[in-house]
């Protein structure tokens, strides 16, 4: 058996290469994969065949995906101008994860999505909804800040091709953490994970469901942060409380009134 992890190894990157040129036969869905990954032999030490044992190791399973976010460069252009790769951050067995579109200028800096001005209003939502920022999961459809031309500042939305050469990553996050709820965050993370875009004020609000896990829509923080509107700050804050009522969380009077 001590030839069985270099031979598996082989084995999933076959499977995922075919997977990526869309061949149809064999299939292996993502969540295949990570299980495969799982896989180790070990020996029972009473003299019998060696069994195979699965283990369900999120952290590890999650930082070899990591691993191979931080030298990918299918997107050339990105992997040029990025300064690093941000892959996601918090818990693993997270009952929420919240989804932005791409890295800003701040995240590039510092590996982390969600740590500028918008992210710090992110992180008084969660703790306003009864969680601390670490008991969340937080990641981006987009693992590269979006390039931007020389002189400009600022940040632009990542395109279709973009974001459907990355979302393999976010859909093998997805599989490991498996959230109760995952929240959108903006127009542009609803392409990423719905395959549509249409107006934020008809799909926030509103249930939705991406491979099987309920899909809670909402606005961006940034957009709140750009509009500083209490109406539009409540209706966030609408959808976060439909979030707690759907995993079953007490909800305090306080936190109703929340934004009013």
């Amino acid at each position: 058996m001590n030839d069985f992890p270099p031979a598996l190894d082989l084995v999933l990157a076959a499977l995922e290469q075919m997977r990526e040129r869309g061949e149809k036969r064999p299939r292996a869905s993502r969540s295949s994969l990570v299980e495969l990954r799982s896989v180790r032999p070990t020996r029972s030490g009473t003299g019998r065949s060696p069994s195979l044992q699965v283990k369900s190791d999120k952290p590890a399973l999650l930082a070899a995906i990591q691993t191979r976010v931080a030298v990918c460069i299918k997107c050339p252009h990105l992997a040029r101008t990025r300064t690093q790769t941000v892959f996601g951050v918090g818990n693993p067995d997270a009952e929420l994860m919240f989804i932005g579109e791409a890295p800003g200028a701040d995240e590039d800096r510092r590996g982390e999505p969600f740590v500028g001005r918008a992210g710090q209003l992110l992180t008084k939502i969660i703790e306003t909804m009864g969680f601390q920022r670490g008991d969340v999961y937080i990641a981006n459809v987009l693992k590269c800040r979006p390039d931007m031309p020389p002189g400009s500042s600022g940040n632009r939305p990542p395109t279709p091709e973009e974001m459907q050469t990355c979302l393999p990553y976010l859909a093998e996050q997805i599989d490991i953490i498996q959230p109760k709820v995952l929240i959108a965050l903006g127009a542009t993370a609803v392409e990423g994970l719905l395959g549509t875009r249409g107006v934020m004020r008809e799909m926030r609000g509103k249930w939705h469901s991406h491979h099987d896990t309920p899909l809670m829509i909402t606005y961006h923080p940034s957009y709140l942060l750009r509009t500083q509107a209490p109406s539009e700050k409540r209706k966030v804050w609408e959808d976060m409380l439909q979030v707690l009522a759907r995993i079953e969380r007490p909800i305090t009077e306080k936190q109703r009134n929340y934004f009013l």
